[in-house]
């Protein structure tokens, strides 16, 4: 071999090892953006924390320690119909539907509250390790985030932990996952401080796809640096999907547009 054909082989080797191992790169996650259908209006002093729709009307879970609580409203005006306040020491955080009960977390406090979904009367608490964020369900379990990029899922009667799934994006974990919603066979997950809500395959724990909602709310609309978005709910009969922010003054039912 002459030394000045060396260089060149190498390259040729090099070339041809890259495109045999170009197929198992990651490739970028999809990014949809959003149509918004109607504006509804939102009590701009609920701290948003939970949100899920059952039977034409959104139920909320509201947070910060003194201001605490469950709710219902009325989706075309934003009323408040019926409101229950958690105990002034916790500090609520999301709630879903099992059956005709309400769970609702609560952030540092371990415990969860276990309402009657018509007359919000206490039924049972449970308690749980870690911190609680966001809470969801399937046909099956519960699925709760902590804040990590791990998600727990939880037997919906005995609240016995079953499994957790690591939440990757990019093959990164995904971290600070907050308000849950699970919508058609994937989870729907708010990264707390962005404008982002994550696609998540349960199974895998892969972010699938980002929803980007930026421009939703404009700056100048929120005027507290905790008004960030946080809340998903979906209207399964109707496959409508709602979000909102906390202290947000609206909320919004949007359609999702092709990804990018």
């Amino acid at each position: 071999m002459q030394p000045s054909s060396f260089p060149r082989r190498l390259a040729l080797l090099a070339a041809l090892a890259a495109a045999a191992f170009a197929p198992l790169a990651l490739a970028a996650t999809p990014v949809q953006g959003y149509k918004v259908v109607r504006s509804y209006p939102h009590d701009p002093d609920a701290f948003t924390q939970g949100l899920f729709f059952h039977d034409g009307f959104l139920y909320e879970g509201t947070g910060l320690r003194g201001r605490s609580s469950v709710r219902k409203v009325e989706l075309e005006t934003g009323r408040v119909l019926q409101a229950v306040e958690l105990p002034p020491e916790v500090f609520g955080e999301g709630i879903t539907r099992w059956g005709d009960r309400i769970i609702a977390l609560t952030w540092q406090e371990q415990t969860a509250f276990v309402l009657d979904l018509k007359t919000f009367k206490l039924w049972r608490k449970f308690s749980y390790p870690g911190e609680g964020w966001g809470l969801a369900h399937n046909e099956r379990e519960l699925v709760m985030s902590d804040g990590s990029a791990e998600l727990r899922f939880l037997d919906p009667l005995s609240f016995k932990e079953l499994r957790r799934v690591k939440v990757t994006a990019d093959g990164r974990p995904l971290t600070q996952l907050n308000e849950l919603e699970w919508v058609e066979g994937e989870i729907l997950a708010n990264v707390w401080q962005t404008d982002r809500i994550a696609r998540i395959d349960p199974k895998t724990g892969r972010v699938t796809g980002w929803i980007d909602l930026t421009g939703l709310l404009a700056g100048p609309q929120r005027p507290h640096p905790d008004a960030v978005l946080n809340g998903i709910a979906y209207d399964a009969k109707a496959k409508r999907l709602f979000v909102t922010g906390k202290l947000w003054p609206r909320l919004y039912e949007i359609q999702l547009t092709a990804p990018r």
